[in-house]
């Protein structure tokens, strides 16, 4: 993800040993008793990579619970936002002064079936999918690229957002891509100055997809 986001964001990719990291107490109490494997060890991914993107920043490595919707819930001052597929987990951190938000995501790069398509693309964005360069599943590359949208609109605006409430146009030759939020969204935010357009950047490798995205302060 380094790559991805600018040298104002700290930036940690899971090691092998992150997905067994000891975890906080209050980081412990989010999941309880009744967390699959696979969940517990995502989450201890996460919360290894967040301290030591922390750790990167000079900060100490303090507890990052999750709020009731699995959303990170960052020390005061600073933003960030986590990611993980199999297999891949990173975590990325910004002081506030810095930047308003940051969102990142990681899927598998595979093709997606036509039900999936319909949940995920406008028929815009589907019709441009089809005359992008082939050998790319383009549809994975907006599946993330809204996911990152997402991750940066949530914390500021504290709503959803379904994947047919942003219009995303790629840029494959630029690796950039470019999200307007629907009017009737921004409409109804229930604050000022919601972000009606995000901007970010996208990879797209063998086997993982990656998209990111920052924010900057008003």
């Amino acid at each position: 993800m380094r790559d991805l986001l600018p040298p104002t964001v700290a930036v940690a990719v899971a090691d092998p040993g992150d997905w067994a990291g000891q975890l906080h107490a209050a980081e412990a109490a989010c999941l309880g008793d009744r967390a699959v494997e696979s969940r517990r060890r995502d989450f201890a991914a996460g919360r290894s990579c967040a301290r030591r993107a922390m750790a990167a920043l000079g900060l100490p490595p303090v507890a990052v619970p999750a709020a009731a919707d699995r959303s990170p819930v960052w020390p005061a001052g600073l933003v960030g936002t986590i990611t993980h597929t199999r297999g891949y987990c990173a975590a990325a951190v910004a002081r506030s002064t810095e930047l308003r938000s940051i969102g990142m995501d990681a899927e598998r790069h595979k093709e997606l079936s036509p039900g999936v398509r319909r949940l995920i693309c406008l028929p815009e964005e589907e019709d441009r999918c089809i005359r992008l360069p082939s050998g790319v599943s383009w549809p994975a590359v907006l599946f993330s690229a809204k996911e990152t949208v997402y991750k940066i609109w949530h914390p500021l605006v504290g709503t959803w957002l379904d994947f047919h409430d942003a219009l995303v146009v790629l840029d494959p030759d630029a690796g950039t891509f470019t999200a307007r939020i629907a009017p009737v969204r921004i409409d109804a935010a229930p604050v000022a100055h919601p972000p009606a357009t995000i901007t970010g950047r996208f990879a797209v490798e063998a086997d993982l997809v990656r998209t990111a995205a920052t924010l900057a302060p008003r």
